[in-house]
């Protein structure tokens, strides 16, 4: 579903992703190829090939959702307004698929240029750097998190990590090993997880096809809305004394399939062929699913598809098929009205924010910790306080984004490959 539209707006991939093969430009048959998308020409270097540049909107995109998690998860009445405030969609959904087309419009060029053995060794460092972060935050979640709630009896706190607390050890071990994800943790085993897994998605694309990929990853997701990862769990994490709960709320089963579709789009979408919906046609079906979706989430029609016999379609954890259209009408849309995000969207805070992506989600991670010792559920605070605590959260990832985001570099100009 989601890359059969994605394959259907014109706009998507020709903006995102414009320095791939002939394939990746829509164009008329009629209309003849220019030298430079002319890949023949190319490998016998007679043009130059242009290399990928960075797309500072697509950073501040990344930036922006990052503030959005942030004001989602800070427990303050904020949350209330931030919390899908566009439809059945939230923050998690547009960084996880954008953080895999950005990996995938990077990594694809590097597998044909260097081989597989530098994506490896790239996307392996990363994922060894995360989850280096990923320890720290849970070396602080199990010392400083846990003392102040066992002291303050804090039913957030103690709700955060309330396996460790009841058994300590099994916690410890089975958290190294990505199996216990304590909430607001239980992102960043996923997002490890994928990172380890992209070397192998491109490699096989590569040699065979995308499709060998793309429909066994929409198949795993059918399987996650059949209940597959309760299955798999009784047949193994269930046998270590581990409940299910603890396992974190992100079905990986059917989360996979956002970041295998993002991967595909960031590579150039080979394999399939262009389909003849006129581009205006496939906006204005996305404007008017994301419209209705927009509505449902402010009207009497949210109760509604949250009852019993519609929360299966909704659902964010095993990524529900209402989300995923609602998410699929408006990556459309952002793709259509991509020079005016591109205006207006890139302001160099949220381009840092977006550079620094995976650093300053850990810094936020602290940040909710912080503020949840300090305020519990937020249900007893001043305006005055959550002003301040919302203003310091923003600064604070501000700073860890200046720090660690790579100063911008002159667009570089076309130059032959050897």
């Amino acid at each position: 579903m989601l890359f059969l539209a994605l394959e259907r707006s014109t706009g998507f991939l020709n903006r995102m992703c414009p320095r791939n093969r002939q394939s990746v430009v829509l164009r008329n048959p009629a209309q003849p190829v220019p030298a430079s998308l002319n890949l023949a020409a190319a490998d016998r270097n007679d043009v130059p090939v242009t290399r990928s540049r960075r797309q500072p909107e697509l950073d501040a995109l990344r930036g922006l959702l990052l503030v959005w998690m942030t004001l989602t998860h800070l427990p303050t009445h904020v949350s209330f307004y931030s919390n899908q405030p566009l439809g059945v969609v939230s923050a998690a959904e547009g960084f996880i698929f954008l953080s895999a087309l950005l990996c995938g419009r990077v990594f694809e060029r590097k597998l044909r240029e260097s081989g597989p053995r530098e994506v490896w060794k790239r996307l392996g460092g990363r994922a060894a750097r995360l989850y280096g972060y990923h320890l720290l935050l849970l070396a602080i979640a199990f010392t400083v998190v846990a003392k102040i709630a066992v002291h303050t009896k804090s039913p957030s706190l103690e709700g955060l990590i309330d396996f460790f607390l009841a058994h300590p050890a099994r916690a410890v071990v089975s958290s190294i090993l990505l199996i216990y994800r304590p909430p607001l943790l239980d992102i960043l085993p996923m997002y490890i997880l994928f990172l380890i897994g992209t070397p192998a998605v491109l490699w096989v694309a590569k040699r065979w096809d995308w499709r060998v990929v793309l429909i066994p990853s929409l198949l795993m997701w059918v399987a996650a809305q059949f209940g597959v990862r309760a299955a798999m769990y009784s047949l193994t994490v269930k046998q270590m004394s581990i409940p299910f709960g603890a396992l974190g709320a992100f079905d990986l089963y059917a989360w996979q399939l956002l970041w295998v579709t993002g991967l595909w789009i960031g590579a150039g979408r080979p394999s399939l062929p262009p389909l003849s919906w006129a581009p205006k046609t496939t906006v204005t079906c996305a404007a008017v699913i994301a419209s209705f979706f927009f509505y449902v989430r402010h009207s009497f029609l949210w109760d509604v598809l949250n009852a019993n016999s519609w929360a299966q379609l909704t659902d964010k954890w095993h990524l529900g098929s209402f989300r995923l259209l609602d998410f699929t009408a408006l990556a459309i849309l952002f793709s259509a009205f991509q020079p005016w995000f591109a205006k207006w969207l890139s302001i160099e805070p949220l381009v840092q924010l977006g550079q620094a992506s995976l650093e300053v989600f850990c810094a936020h991670l602290l940040v909710c910790f912080a503020t949840l010792a300090l305020v519990g559920d937020g249900t007893a605070i001043s305006v005055a306080t959550e002003i301040a605590v919302v203003t310091g959260a923003l600064l604070f990832l501000y700073l860890v984004a200046r720090l660690f985001a790579r100063p911008r570099k002159p667009t570089a100009r076309p130059r032959r490959e050897d």
